[in-house]
C-alpha cells in the first residue's frame, strides 16, 4: 500500500517506521523545518546537547519507547532521581513568603507542616492504593475533584490537589475525570531518564531508520485539505491508498472537512484543549539551588511548573549555562498567547524575582515556544467524543495526544499509539 502519515513527531514517525517494515510505500509530510514536534530541540552557539523546546524527561515504565530504542539500536538513554518540590505562599509575620517544601520521598510528605499527620497518613494510603490499582471503571465514572475530597479528605485536596490541578487544566479543573489522578500516581517513577544529546538525538537516529527502509521524509510541506476519491486519498495531487493522521485533532478536523461525516466533526468539535506557553531561561547561575521539578501551588504565581532542567542534566552540555522552563497551560484567550519572548519575560519577572531577588541579573537569554493544543482535558466530555484509531472513513486512521488518555502526554505513548496503528491494516 501507499500510506501517507501525517505529522513528523514521534507518533507519525513511529507509525512510519512499522509501517516500512511491513513493505509499504511510506511518505510522511511534516509542515517544519525539523521532525519532532513536541519533542523537536535547539541548539545554542555554545550548547554540546540540543534542548527540547517543551521539557521532556523519561520515567523506568516507559517501556514503548525503551523497546523501540532497543530495536533500532539506540542505547544514549540514562536515569537519575533528581529531585522534586512544591511552590507555596505561607505566612511570615505580616506578610507572605514562597516556600519550597520537598517531596522527593514519603520521608518528605510525613514531614510536610501544611497537613496533619492524620491527613497524610490518609493521603499516602491512598496513593499506596493508587500506585498497585489496575485502571478501574469508576475511574471514568467521578471527577478526580470528587474522588480525591472523597478519599483523601477537603484538606488534602484544598492542600495539595487543588491548585495543580487549577494550573494544569483552568477552568475545567473540577471536571477531570479521576482516571487522570490515577494514571499520574501510577506511572510516576523516582527515577527519570533522559536522552544524550537531547530528545532530538532519538528523533534523527529514528528518521534516518525510517529513510533506510525507504521512507520518504518532506519536511516544510503541510497538508492543507484531504479529499477522498475512489482510488484513494488525494493531497497535495498525490494519491494514497491509507492515510494516518499524528496531528492534533482540531488540525486533523480543519483539513478534513470534506472528508468525514458532519455528525464526527460535530462530534470532534466537542472536545476541549488547552496549549502550552514554555519560557526558557539561559542564565549564568541556577533560579532553583538544587530542584529540578518544582509544582506552582502559590495562588499568586500564574505559572504550572518551574523546570530547572540543569539540576537534571549537567550544564557542561550547554556551555555551562543554566536552563530553565517556566511552564504554562492556557486556553486561546490567555493574554500570554499574544504576548512576544520580553513581554512574556518582563510578565514573569516580578514573581521569580520573589524566589530569588537578583536574578534578573543572571539572565543571559531567552526563548519562547507555544504549543498549541498541548493538553486535552480529561472531562467526561472527552470520554464520549474523543477520536478511535479507526475512523468512519474506511483508510484513515488516527494516532495522536488523545489516545494517551487517561495517561498524561508523553513520547512513551506516542511511540505505542505509532506503532499499534500499524497493526489495524
Amino acid at each position: 500500500m501507499n500510506i501517507a502519515v501525517l505529522g513528523g513527531g514521534v507518533a507519525g514517525l513511529t507509525a512510519a517506521y512499522y509501517s516500512a517494515k511491513k513493505g509499504h510505500s511510506v511518505t510522511l509530510f511534516e509542515k517544519s523545518a525539523a521532525l519532532g514536534g513536541l519533542a523537536a530541540g535547539f541548539k545554542a552557539p555554545l550548547w554540546q546537547w540540543a534542548l527540547e523546546k517543551t521539557y521532556h524527561h523519561l520515567f523506568t515504565s516507559d517501556t514503548d519507547i525503551l523497546e523501540l530504542a532497543a530495536e533500532i539500536g539506540f542505547k544514549g538513554i540514562f536515569f537519575k532521581s533528581p529531585s522534586t518540590a512544591s511552590l507555596y505562599e505561607v505566612r511570615a509575620g505580616e506578610n507572605s513568603i514562597l516556600k519550597q517544601y520537598p517531596f522527593s520521598t514519603p520521608f518528605d510528605l510525613m514531614r510536610f507542616p501544611l497537613l496533619s499527620f492524620t491527613d497524610k497518613t490518609r493521603m499516602a494510603a491512598v496513593m499506596a492504593f493508587l500506585k498497585v490499582s489496575p485502571f478501574l471503571s469508576f475511574y471514568e465514572k467521578e471527577t478526580a475533584h470528587d474522588f480525591l475530597k472523597k478519599t483523601m479528605g477537603k484538606n488534602v485536596w484544598d492542600i495539595i490537589w487543588e491548585e495543580l490541578f487549577r494550573k494544569k487544566f483552568g477552568k475545567y479543573a473540577e471536571n477531570i475525570v479521576a482516571a487522570f489522578i490515577w494514571s499520574r500516581i501510577k506511572k510516576r517513577s523516582a527515577q527519570l531518564g533522559y536522552i544524550e544529546g537531547g530528545f532530538q538525538c532519538f528523533v534523527n537516529f529514528l528518521s534516518k531508520r525510517c529513510e533506510e527502509l525507504g521512507v520518504l521524509i518532506r519536511k516544510n510541506c503541510s497538508i492543507e485539505r484531504v479529499e477522498k476519491r475512489r482510488k484513494g486519498f488525494i493531497m497535495n495531487e498525490q494519491v494514497y491508498d491509507t492515510v494516518i493522521s499524528t496531528l492534533p485533532t482540531p488540525i486533523m478536523k480543519s483539513i478534513t472537512k470534506d472528508l468525514f461525516p458532519h455528525w464526527y466533526l460535530t462530534q470532534l468539535s466537542r472536545l476541549s484543549y488547552l496549549h502550552a506557553v514554555n519560557l526558557i531561561i539561559a542564565s549564568k547561575k541556577a533560579l532553583l539551588d538544587t530542584t529540578y521539578w518544582l509544582n506552582i501551588e502559590a495562588q499568586s504565581f500564574p505559572a504550572t511548573v518551574i523546570v530547572q532542567h540543569t539540576n537534571f542534566v549537567d550544564k557542561k552540555h550547554y556551555g555551562d549555562e543554566h536552563i530553565t522552563y517556566i511552564g504554562n497551560y492556557n486556553d486561546e484567550k490567555n493574554p500570554l498567547m499574544k504576548m512576544t519572548k520580553n513581554e512574556v519575560l518582563s510578565y514573569f519577572l516580578p514573581h521569580i524575582s520573589r524566589i530569588s531577588p537578583a536574578f534578573h541579573k543572571e539572565v543571559v537569554r531567552t526563548y519562547l515556544f507555544k504549543g498549541p493544543f498541548a493538553q486535552p482535558v480529561f472531562d467526561k466530555t472527552f470520554l464520549k467524543n474523543k477520536p478511535q484509531m479507526e475512523t468512519p472513513v474506511k483508510g484513515f486512521f488516527v494516532a495522536n495526544l488523545d489516545m494517551t488518555y487517561p495517561h498524561d502526554r508523553g513520547t512513551t505513548y506516542a511511540v505505542k499509539w505509532g506503532r499499534a496503528v500499524t497493526k489495524l491494516f
